[in-house]
């Protein structure tokens, strides 16, 4: 249940990532806009590749990757708010999503690893 909330919590804000990089680029920033979009967009990718894991190991891997992904993502949101591209509200809504993915991811990678060493 958890990893399905996850899966479509990272896909919301997949969604809401490409709509800023949408209004990033009509507002003609680029720089920001491509690095948030990869990486913004990667969380939900690497989540979703977790469900196919090849094992709990290549799990937790993937899910470690997204949480990197989710944390570089947060800078961007706090790099486009200093420089005013986003207005308070707008960052505030996105933080929070991305917080909310990153809380989640890490609690996921304990409960895999935790499980891991009870097996072994």
């Amino acid at each position: 249940m958890k990893e399905n909330k996850l899966v479509d919590l990272s896909l919301d804000f997949s969604v809401d990532i490409i709509n800023l990089v949408k209004y990033l680029k009509a507002n003609r920033e680029t720089i920001i806009s491509n690095q948030i979009g990869r990486s913004g967009t990667s969380i939900g990718a690497n989540i979703h590749e977790a469900q196919y894991a090849q094992g709990k190991r290549d799990f937790i891997s993937k899910l470690e990757i997204a949480l990197k992904e989710a944390s570089e993502t947060g800078y961007w949101l706090e790099l486009l708010r200093k420089t005013n591209y986003i207005d308070e509200q707008s960052y505030k809504e996105l933080s929070a999503k991305c917080t909310s993915l990153r809380v989640m991811l890490v609690a996921s990678c304990r409960t895999a690893k935790a499980n891991i060493q009870d097996k072994e």
